[in-house]
């Protein structure tokens, strides 16, 4: 995995917990260093079956807040998280992001999470490694592949919606 021009070499959340398997909250900003990330990375590679098309694993967790590895091989359905914002970095790959316009076909997955056939009238962006983008909450958006896999370290935020 490529670090962009070594920014990523931490990863900071205040009162997050060591790893998604510690059941403690702390009391001090926890750190997932570069090396935890890429080590991550490759384990979550290396598991994924040939024709899985994402894949994804919380680093970091604070309550409901939770910094996640997502790698996308296939694009997924066009989304929108109603009461969270996403934030996230992408790591390493190319992609397009779609996002705001109308969601199509719309149908509620769980709480969180609203799926649809595909997005009418939204922006359309180029992604790459070191790209930052933050999408408010109810914003309908997509991620489209342009390489072989496109991996992002994503944050959800809870939103004013």
């Amino acid at each position: 995995m490529k670090t962009v021009n070594g920014a990523i070499a931490l990863l900071l959340v205040t009162a997050a917990m060591p790893s998604p398997a510690a059941a403690q909250a702390a009391s001090e900003p926890v750190v997932a260093g570069r090396a935890e990330i890429q080590a991550q990375t490759q384990a979550m590679l290396a598991e994924m079956k040939p024709d899985q098309g994402f894949m994804w694993r919380p680093v970091l967790r604070d309550g409901k807040t939770v910094a996640a590895i997502e790698i996308w091989k296939k694009p997924g359905r066009p989304a929108v998280h109603p009461t969270e914002a996403e934030y996230a970095i992408v790591l390493e790959g190319s992609g397009t992001l779609i996002s705001g316009g109308t969601l199509n076909d719309a149908k509620t997955s769980n709480p969180g999470l609203v799926e649809g056939s595909r997005i009418e009238n939204g922006a359309t962006r180029s992604l790459g490694p070191g790209d930052v983008i933050l999408i408010p909450a109810g914003v309908p958006h997509w991620f489209g592949i342009t390489g072989e896999r496109l991996i992002l370290l994503g944050v959800k935020l809870p939103g004013s919606k």
